[in-house]
This record gives structure tokens, C-alpha cells and sequence, in this order.
């Protein structure tokens, strides 16, 4: 479990974790914390303390892609499964990975997150309705849900045995974000397949307020585009690309805009609709533009740092002129 600051729910994730039906002796939990000022390591510790399967381990780099890898250095398990702080698993969650992960010879199996507000704000119920919607994350089917299984290009969270990372490397720390997504490709790309099994449960907190919303959505748009500039492998998906382009159409066009805005009405009714919730006539057109406009502008950020990167690059390659 890679964490940083979240006193808030690491506590609750140890304890679904815990409490799960896994036998205690061939189970072991490594919290690697990104040096948190929060009361997140006081957590850990007590938890620590009280079981023995529980073990702290410490991340200076402080980002995702070093602690992951450090957990899975440190393991001593034929089977990795990682865990976000901001998730609870359902009691079977591990048992039903690991059965899975053995039956279907996938190289990485996970499933459908249930999507909840860590708040009650009044976007809080219209942000988890944006992030669970096609017209908010496409075919991002972690997030929108499926009643079978089916072969995906991605997870959330991750179940995988212990030989893919010895036989394709570890996750990329050069990219803060979007480290899953580039390992799953390279995985892919090596003959493994990925698993979206709805039979594991999992919730996960979002963000509730508007502004931590738009800035988590800035933030992602930006790594969705920079990971070009660190990886082997192509590490975006259309899905990930498609802000950007209608954030540069909506640009150069007030029709496009004016067809955005009817698309997002649209949708907006059928998920206030379907909610049987009216206040979010009003509410999920902002959601739905928070989500695509804040990422989509954030992309173009990154394509502005690619630019800058690409001529450093070209820069320190040609050398100076005598």
C-alpha cells in the first residue's frame, strides 16, 4: 500500500485488509509511506504494533512508482496485490484475486471499484457521478462497472504474481502518475493479459469539493501526456488524449463548444435521471466540465513541457558550437 498523507482513511484500508478471509499466515502488509506529516506513520505504527503481519516501510522520493517498488522489493510473497490508501476491500477481495489470478492465467487481474464521497459537500454526490459515468471517463471500465469479466487494457489496484516483475521490471519512477497504466502496456505488450473480474469488491474515497477536484483533474491531465517523454511503450490511451482535443477544438471553434455544451446537457440529465437526484440538473454540467476541461487544459500544459523537454534533449545531444 503506497501512501502519503492519508490519515484520513489509512486506517480504515488496514483494517478491511485485516479483517479479510486470507489466511493470516500466508499474508504479509507493507504500508510504504512517502514520509507523511499527517499522522499517517502514528497510524502505521499502531497497527504495526498490534499485528505482526503489518510492516513500515519508508519512501524518500515520496511518490507512487518508488513505493510500489520498494514494497515489491520487500515482499516476500509469490503473489503481489496492491492497495490504495483510499480504498476498503470487501472481506474476500484478496482470496477471490488470488483463486482468480490462478484460474485465468492472466498476468494481472483486478476489479470494478465502487466509487464513494470522502465528504458531503454539495458536489461531493455529482463529482462520483461524473467519475462513474461513460460521458465523464469513456470506456474506463474500472470505474463505469461490468457484470462479467472481460479483458481490459487496465485495473485498479493490481494482482499479479510475483515473476512479471522480475520478467518485465518494475514500474517506471520517473512517472509520478500514470505508473499503472505504463506498467499494464509494458505487460501487455510482453504476451500478459489483463483481467477486470467484477466479482472483486472494492470502494474507494473521491474527492469531494470542487476545487480539490479540478486540481486532481489538472494534475492527471498533465501526467497523461508526460509519460510520453519517459517510457519505451506509447503510455496514454485515446481516453486520456480526448480532453485535450476538445479542450484545443472548443479553442478554435464556438460551434464545438456550443455541441459540448449540448453533449454535456445531455448527459447530465440521464445521470440526474437515473440518480433520481434533480438538484443535479444544475450540478452536473460543472462536474462534467470540471472533469474534461481542467484535465484536457492540464494536458496541454504537459504538451508545452514535452516541447520544452524534447529541446533540452536536442539541446544537450548537439552540445555547444566551437
Amino acid at each position: 500500500m503506497p501512501c502519503r498523507n492519508e490519515a484520513a482513511f489509512v486506517g480504515r484500508c488496514l483494517h478491511s485488509i485485516l479483517a479479510g478471509d486470507y489466511p493470516a499466515g500466508r499474508m504479509e502488509v507493507l504500508v510504504v509511506d512517502g514520509m507523511s506529516g499527517d499522522g499517517t506513520r502514528e497510524l502505521i505504527a499502531r497497527y504495526a504494533e498490534r499485528d505482526g503481519r503489518v510492516r513500515w516501510i519508508d519512501n524518500p522520493r515520496r511518490i507512487t512508482p518508488a513505493a510500489l517498488n520498494r514494497g515489491i522489493d520487500a515482499a516476500r510473497g509469490e503473489v503481489i496485490v496492491r492497495v490504495d490508501a483510499r480504498a476498503t476491500l470487501a472481506p474476500d477481495y484478496i482470496s477471490r484475486a488470488v483463486e482468480t489470478l490462478q484460474a485465468s492465467g492472466a498476468g494481472n487481474v483486478g476489479g470494478a471499484m465502487q466509487t464513494v464521497a470522502q465528504g458531503t459537500g454539495i458536489f461531493a454526490g455529482p463529482i462520483v457521478a461524473a467519475i462513474t459515468h461513460p460521458f465523464g471517463v469513456g470506456n474506463s471500465h474500472f470505474r463505469t462497472g461490468v457484470t462479467a469479466p472481460r479483458w481490459v487494457d487496465t485495473v485498479f489496484g493490481g494482482c499479479w504474481r510475483r515473476e512479471v516483475f522480475d520478467r518485465i521490471g518494475r514500474f517506471n519512477e520517473r512517472l509520478e502518475r500514470g505508473q499503472d497504466l505504463e506498467f499494464n502496456l509494458r505487460l501487455r505488450k510482453a504476451g500478459g493479459k489483463i483481467l477486470l473480474a467484477p466479482e472483486l469488491a472494492s470502494c474507494y474515497h473521491a474527492r469531494a469539493t470542487l476545487g480539490a477536484f479540478v486540481r486532481h483533474n489538472w494534475t492527471n491531465g498533465v501526467w497523461a501526456v508526460l509519460p510520453i517523454a519517459y517510457s519505451d511503450v506509447l503510455p496514454v490511451r485515446w481516453r486520456h488524449l480526448t480532453p485535450l482535443a476538445l479542450v484545443v477544438v472548443i479553442a478554435c471553434s464556438p460551434w464545438a463548444a456550443a455541441g459540448y455544451a449540448a453533449l454535456n446537457l445531455a448527459a447530465s440529465v440521464e445521470a440526474a435521471w437515473s440518480r433520481r437526484r434533480w438538484t443535479y440538473l444544475a450540478l452536473m454540467p460543472v462536474a462534467f466540465a470540471s472533469l474534461h476541461l481542467a484535465y484536457g487544459a492540464g494536458s496541454l500544459w504537459g504538451v508545452l513541457r514535452l516541447a520544452a523537454i524534447a529541446v533540452t534533449r536536442v539541446t544537450h545531444a548537439t552540445g555547444p558550437q566551437t
